[in-house]
């Protein structure tokens, strides 16, 4: 991918209006200002139908039925692309693999998903209208705490359904996935201060 070399546009000031994204499969997307966008398994929804027709070997009705799958998602990515960007000075999005996700069981929930092209369409919308875009390191995201920066989250595999949690230090309540976005907003604007790539460990944070 092509990188634009670009500098915060001067009409954004310091980039105030700056959001952090984390992608899921629960849901699509929650955003650091507490908004949550579903999930709309396009795949998910004419499986059924695709199936039956791929059994009857009907190559042209499998044909159309993909077509629509791939329309339909790319139709609503580049809504909700357009919007965030329309929206935001910066936008910052966790680094989510969703090559290595696609070998796994949750292949066809990642692909449903489009995550890969939905990061495509904000950094190519956000490189023409002048907006910050970049993709930051999510490590911990969801264990960090968004009010005092320490890593008391839930954790390893037994934490993975676990949806919201209070933080054991502060006691700020969080929904996990917001949570997330805000780690990786924090995240983000390091990097952008500082050139720092990553979330910092929580005794770096708290030495600071």
């Amino acid at each position: 991918m092509i990188r634009v070399e670009k500098t915060p546009n001067p009409a954004t000031g310091e980039i105030e209006r700056s959001v952090g994204i984390d992608l899921g499969l629960k849901d699509f997307a929650a955003t650091s200002d507490a908004r949550v966008f579903g999930l709309e398994r396009h795949y998910r929804r004419l499986e059924a139908k695709l199936g039956k027709a791929q059994r009857a070997r009907k190559k042209t009705r499998v044909r159309a039925l993909h077509a629509k799958i791939k329309n339909s998602r790319k139709d609503r990515l580049h809504k909700l692309s357009t919007a965030l960007v329309k929206e935001y000075g910066a936008i910052f999005i966790g680094n989510v693999n969703a090559s290595a996700l696609a070998r796994t069981r949750m292949a066809k929930s990642v692909l449903d998903a489009g995550w890969s092209l939905f990061r495509t369409m904000l950094q190519y919308k956000g490189d023409c209208a002048g907006v910050w875009f970049e993709e930051v390191d999510e490590r911990y995201s969801t264990q960090t705490c968004g009010c005092c920066n320490r890593r008391t989250g839930p954790k390893g595999r037994e934490g993975l359904g676990i949806r919201e949690w209070a933080c054991l230090e502060c006691g700020a309540y969080h929904q996990r996935d917001i949570n997330a976005a805000v780690s990786i907003l924090a995240a983000g604007r390091r990097r952008l201060a500082e050139g720092i790539p990553v979330l910092s460990a929580p005794c770096a944070a708290a030495a600071g």
